[in-house]
């Protein structure tokens, strides 16, 4: 195996490769030749990922296993299902996708994650994690009905195994007797370190020597002896059972084989090929290591899960000292902005601080929620339940139960994961959980499975629950406080990246709930806007001399707010980064025909569809939510209303 330790910044060479449009081209070469393909391959995906930056480390450790599946399997006939997605990379070049790579994640390239509309070659979209093996036996299931006798094969990774959905697939799949292989890519990670007990028990086993040499020396010893064949297999049923998980599998309904060398491309190959031809459950266990092949990302997984576009380094421009006209005032220095998740962690660390109920709580997300420096000062308070959104949910109501204050740290998109756990187990029971709710809003190049397009319309109909969304980086503080102050379930929803730039306070004094702020007021047109868009609002207000009010809280509404917006102002427009079906704006309207008041509404925010990945400011574009895009869309409906008062 060819070792890196830089990206290339120039295509490699790679002959063979290239001579690749489809998988069945590989399912013809000799095992050196496929070896070649292997390195080719790697160092082709260290090219394309430092052009268009994305998911790195996962697609490194599955290079030859992808390229060991597409040989064993006649894809795209036999169905290949990946989990999550962060490790197909290699599988796009291999299926026809290889010069395209270099836009992937950019607007109008490839998609970061599988996707049936991409390719036939993706057999199922994914996103989120731990839902391979039930779409894999749904096809599975479906071949046989039909009669067909095709080969599912769905990959895992262990941190998606730690999922309750993975678990039940299994058992489902042992008691249907399907024909389906389950690969298990055991690296001992998913984003970060993997937690749990499962994950635990994988690696404390198979970082050992000792089974291995156990299992293999047995077998020669057992074999050497006369009429011994039947007890060394015995033998080695026993030993699984003591020493490894086969015995959990097994009792599952799997045949399991394994662990064995995922990068071992030939002992890899093989037994994929004589899988493949088993009939009903297979379990093939694999051990992989994050990032092989390139140094840095085997010596640091997590900081190489994903990497940014590799940009050239501009010629320097020559120094020069700006000097400030004599007649005006120095320029003072603008606030850098921050992150709003940095923001967070902040926060979390100084309440935890003020207060020793407060418990910290994520499903797998520690460094994108940044809780890193909580999960050091207060490890004690800090619980990683893996991936496990309704766990996280249920484990935090618990938690209130008996008087602490949980904060759950989850990305928008899932926690509807965690849906069913907020209605029952935290709103029903009225307890005490606040719900910091990242990446809200269009998120970028992960796509439409990551945007955070509908929280504020799954969450607003949850009765006695408060959502708030702040407009700045200032206001997410004291909004977090608020929310942790509260006698009940709340939830702040802020956006990815930084805020605008304004200066954050140090203290934890809280915003009050269902209360807005009028931050400009103008004539003739009112901008209601929650949460992010109150950016672009501002720009919008002061060209066309509008009002604008943050209104801080979709739940509850300030409705003096609302109503005085309305009595005063010819047309309102609501503004929000959410779906416009159930969010922010039909709360206004709501609150207008509630209260038996005629108004003019225009609500703006993400279409009823499902955007695509690109940058957020081109997307937001793209969805007329700019400050461009709005201000056209007041002046339309403005027209409009026009022409219809004049009967033209």
């Amino acid at each position: 195996m060819k070792l890196f330790d830089e990206i290339p910044v120039e295509r490699p060479a790679t002959p063979l490769l290239d001579t690749i449009d489809t998988p069945a081209a590989l399912r013809a070469m000799s095992s050196a030749q496929l070896r070649e393909l292997a390195d080719e391959l790697r160092a082709y995906l260290l090219y394309s990922v430092g052009c268009s930056g994305g998911h790195f480390g996962a697609g490194l450790g599955v290079v030859e296993l992808t390229v060991a599946l597409h040989h064993a399997l006649e894809t795209p006939f036999d169905r290949l299902v990946w989990d999550v997605g962060h490790q197909a990379y290699p599988h796009k070049i291999l299926t026809g996708r290889r010069e395209a790579m270099t836009s992937i994640r950019q607007y109008g390239g490839l998609a970061a994650f599988p996707r049936r509309s991409e390719s036939d070659y993706d057999t199922f979209g994914v996103g989120h994690s731990s839902t391979s093996i039930s779409a894999a036996l749904g096809m599975a299931l479906a071949a046989r009905t039909r009669g067909e006798s095709r080969r599912v094969c769905a990959v895992i990774g262990d941190g998606a195994l730690s999922a309750g959905m993975a678990f039940e697939a299994l058992a489902h799949a042992g008691h249907v007797d399907a024909n389906l292989l389950v690969v298990l890519n055991d690296n001992e990670m998913s984003i970060s370190e993997n937690v749990g007990g499962m994950a635990s028990y994988l690696a404390r086993v198979f970082a050992s020597k000792t089974y291995t040499t156990v299992r293999e020396g047995g077998k020669k010893v057992l074999s050497r002896l006369p009429g011994a064949l039947e007890l060394a297999r015995r033998t080695e049923e026993h030993m699984k059972g003591m020493v490894s998980p086969a015995t959990l599998f097994e009792e599952m309904g799997f045949n399991y084989i394994g662990p064995i060398d995922g990068h071992d491309l030939p002992g890899l190959t093989q037994t994929l090929r004589n899988m493949r031809d088993l009939d009903g459950p297979q379990f093939l266990h694999i051990k992989t290591c994050k990032g092989k092949g390139f140094r840095p990302a085997e010596a640091d997984p997590i900081g190489y899960h994903a990497i940014t576009k590799l940009e050239k380094d501009p010629a320097p421009a020559p120094k020069t000292e700006p000097q400030a006209p004599a007649d005006q005032p120095p320029v003072t220095p603008k606030v850098k902005p921050r992150k709003y998740c940095n923001v967070f962690g902040d926060w979390l660390c100084d309440m935890a601080a003020a207060d020793d109920r407060l418990i910290g709580i994520t499903p797998a997300m520690r460094e994108g929620s940044d809780l890193i420096r909580f999960s050091q000062q207060y490890s004690q308070r800090y619980y990683d339940v893996a991936i496990a959104e309704q766990h996280a949910v249920t484990l935090a109501a618990g938690m209130a139960c008996e008087g602490m204050k949980p904060v759950v740290a989850i990305y928008s998109t899932f926690l509807q994961r965690g849906y069913d756990q907020l209605i029952h187990d935290v709103a029903v029971q009225h307890l005490d959980v606040t719900f910091a709710i990242d990446r809200a809003g269009l998120v970028g190049e992960d796509g439409p499975t990551h945007h955070g397009a509908l929280d504020l319309s799954y969450l607003r109909c949850v009765p006695g629950l408060v959502i708030m969304a702040p407009a700045d980086e200032a206001e997410c503080r004291a909004m977090l406080s608020a929310a942790y102050h509260h006698n009940g379930p709340a939830a702040v929803r802020y956006p990815r990246g930084t805020g605008p730039g304004v200066a954050i306070p140090e203290h934890l004094e809280p915003v009050e709930i269902g209360c807005a702020e009028v931050r400009r007021e103008g004539s003739g047109v009112a901008l209601l806007a929650f949460g992010s868009l109150n950016v672009p609002a501002a720009e919008v207000a002061e060209r066309l001399d509008a009002s604008h009010f943050n209104m801080r809280s979709i739940k509850p509404l300030d409705r003096q707010a609302v109503l005085d917006a309305a009595r005063n102002h010819d047309l309102l427009v609501t503004l929000e980064e959410n779906v416009v079906a159930g969010g922010a704006g039909s709360a206004v309207n709501e609150l207008l025909a509630a209260e038996g008041v005629q108004a003019a509404v225009l609500n703006l925010g993400l279409p009823d569809a499902f955007v695509e990945h690109g940058k957020p400011a081109e997307l937001l574009e793209e969805c007329g939510l700019d400050a461009i895009g709005i201000e056209a869309a007041i002046r339309q409906r403005r027209e409009a209303g026009r022409r219809d008062a004049s009967g033209q």
